[in-house]
């Protein structure tokens, strides 16, 4: 996805999405950050991860498969937690800078829901 304002920098400029499509991608993503997302935490640098009620495992799961399609250097997996299922986002360190730009809309959108950096 190309960047489009400072509230979308986190859709890479390499993403092989339409255009037409990638403010419907980035208003799934952020439908998710806002009623899915009780938490997230910074493991590393190049990983994020989000903390998700479970009935929302298959649009999570959903949405990144198709995000892997489009942004081949995002990896994402799935564990379960007591606290609900860990949707962990991964990036080479070539683009920290936009999982940067991720966490921060996370943070917004969801409320500032629980951050942790290690």
């Amino acid at each position: 996805m190309a960047k489009a304002s400072p509230a979308d920098d986190w859709v890479p400029a390499m993403c092989t999405l339409p255009t037409a499509e990638q403010p419907l991608r980035v208003a799934e993503f952020d439908d998710l950050f806002r009623t899915a997302v009780h938490g997230f935490t910074r493991t590393r640098t190049t990983r994020l991860d989000l903390t998700i009620s479970h009935e929302c495992e298959a649009t999570a799961r959903n949405l990144a498969e198709r995000e892997s399609g489009c942004c081949a250097f995002f990896r994402f997996d799935f564990e379960s937690s007591d606290d609900g299922l860990v949707m962990q986002i991964g990036v080479p360190n070539s683009h920290v800078d936009i999982l940067d730009a991720l966490q921060a809309r996370v943070s917004r959108i969801s409320g500032g829901a629980v951050n942790r950096h290690v």
